[in-house]
């Protein structure tokens, strides 16, 4: 895995289900019951322990988050958020995407997490283009970050190089955090 940090903010290629951190986000379905990409791999690498807490938590909305335990994952927690489908970007996509990330950052913040990690979120079957993605991401993470919090890590992790090279151009391998 490759990562290149900035104060609070890195970037690493690499695979969700393998970090240890406090909470890794879930680009989960509104059923929580798993699914492909990014959502499958963590609910295979967990177990079932987290498709029943999804149904017990009832689903999740288009830009919303909610917590479960982590289970067989090495991190602790998983933060499920619900990204949007692409529509050709008239039908609120943008808002609700970033919407996704503050939802997140709002529970790991709520829960005293000190590193949380994102994938690109509705960048796989939901079609967001991921240009315009990697610009949401972090345009919301560097606005959301700026207010103080137990958060010392936030990772964006990239499946793939080109996900990776999105992120540096707009982050930079060592342009300064925001305090």
């Amino acid at each position: 895995m490759i990562a290149v940090a900035t104060a609070r903010l890195e970037i690493l290629r690499g695979d969700t289900t393998e970090l240890v951190v406090d909470a890794v986000v879930n680009a989960a379905n509104p059923s929580l019951q798993g699914g492909g990409g990014v959502d499958g791999a963590i609910h295979r690498r967990a177990g079932p322990e987290l498709a029943h807490a999804g149904r017990l938590l009832g689903g999740c909305r288009t830009g919303e988050a909610k917590l479960t335990p982590g289970f067989r994952l090495p991190a602790r927690f998983v933060i499920h958020t619900v990204g949007p489908v692409w529509r050709g970007g008239g039908e609120g996509e943008a808002d609700l995407l970033a919407s996704c990330y503050r939802s997140a950052l709002a529970i790991a913040r709520e829960q005293s997490f000190a590193s949380v990690a994102f994938p690109a979120i509705s960048t796989g079957i939901y079609g967001f283009p991921r240009s315009e993605a990697a610009d949401i991401a972090v345009r919301t993470l560097v606005t959301s970050l700026a207010t103080p919090s137990a958060l010392e890590r936030v990772i964006l992790v990239a499946f793939d190089e080109i996900t990776e090279r999105l992120y540096h151009h707009r982050i930079g391998p060592r342009r300064p955090w925001p305090s």
